[in-house]
C-alpha cells in the first residue's frame, strides 16, 4: 500500500530504527578498531527498517508479527517516545498511549489523588480533569477504595484505574498495545465498549495484539511486521489469513 497523501494522521516514510550491539570483553585492540568503524552497520541492530505506511483520520489499523518484529518501536515512534535514526515520523494531532499503564502512579498517594496526577502527567488540564473527573471514577469501578493509599490496591484496580484515566483523554491518535485484556469480564466489556465509542467518533485507533478476534472485531486494515520491516500491509482478513498460514 502506498503512502498516502499529507493529510494522514500518521505517516512513516522510509523509516529505521537501530540500536547499537555491544560486544562484551574485548581486546583492546578491537575496541579501538570498533571506536574506528562506528559507522559499520554491523554494530546495528535495526528494530525497524524502512518502514513506510500512512494512516488516515479515523482509522483504525492493527499491527501483528511475532515477538520481537518492531511493533512496540514502531508505536514509540508514533507515541514520540524515541525519534526514528532514519526516515521521517509524522504524527498530527494528540496521541494518547495505553502501554505501561500504571508506570506514573505513586503508590502512598491515595486513588483520588493519583487520577488527578496521571491525568496532569499525560497533558489533561486541571479543568478538564474536574470535568471528567466522575466519568473517570465510575469506569475503572474501584468503590470505597478510590479514597485508600494506592499501594493498598491489587494489580488490577492499578490498571483499571489506570485505564479509566488513559481512555479519558482528548486526543485524536489511541495507541493500545496488548492492553485490553485488565481486570474482569465485566471490565473488559466496559473497554471494548468504550473502544467501539471513540471509534464512532471519530478517532484515529492503532492496536498491537496477537488476538485475532480484536484484531477483525475492530480494525479493517492491518500491517505485517516481520524482522523490523512491512511483510504485508492491506486489509486485516488478508493480513491475518496470510500470518497465519506463515506461522502455522
Amino acid at each position: 500500500m502506498e503512502v498516502g497523501p499529507a493529510l494522514s494522521i500518521v505517516r512513516f516514510d522510509g523509516v529505521s530504527k537501530y540500536f547499537r550491539v555491544h560486544p562484551g570483553n574485548q581486546l583492546l585492540r578491537d575496541r579501538l578498531l570498533r571506536m574506528v568503524r562506528r559507522g559499520d552497520s554491523a554494530d546495528r541492530f535495526y528494530a525497524l527498517r524502512d518502514v513506510s505506511f500512512s494512516v488516515e483520520p479515523g482509522e483504525s489499523v492493527a499491527f501483528i508479527g511475532h515477538n520481537g518484529a518492531g511493533k512496540s518501536t514502531l508505536l514509540s515512534l508514533v507515541a514520540g517516545l524515541s525519534p526514528p535514526d532514519e526516515g521521517q515520523v509524522s504524527v498530527k494531532g494528540r496521541v494518547a498511549v495505553l502501554l505501561e499503564l500504571g508506570s506514573g502512579f505513586h503508590y502512598d498517594l491515595t486513588g483520588v489523588e493519583n487520577v488527578r496526577l496521571n491525568a496532569s502527567l499525560l497533558g489533561m488540564s486541571r479543568r478538564r480533569t474536574d470535568e471528567l473527573f466522575d466519568r473517570i471514577v465510575d469506569f475503572a469501578g474501584i468503590g470505597e477504595y478510590l479514597h485508600e493509599p494506592v499501594r493498598t490496591y491489587s494489580m488490577g484496580m492499578v490498571l483499571r484505574l489506570a485505564f479509566s484515566v488513559a481512555f479519558h483523554l482528548d486526543a485524536e491518535v489511541l495507541i493500545i498495545d496488548e492492553v485490553i485484556a485488565v481486570g474482569d469480564l465485566e471490565f473488559q466489556r466496559k473497554c471494548l465498549d468504550r473502544i467501539l465509542e471513540l471509534q464512532r467518533s471519530g478517532r484515529t485507533l492503532l492496536f498491537v495484539s496477537h488476538s485475532s478476534y480484536v484484531v477483525q472485531q475492530f480494525c479493517r486494515r492491518a500491517v505485517w511486521l516481520d524482522h523490523g520491516r512491512v511483510k504485508m500491509d492491506g486489509s486485516a482478513s488478508d493480513v491475518l489469513g496470510a500470518y497465519q498460514a506463515a506461522v502455522t
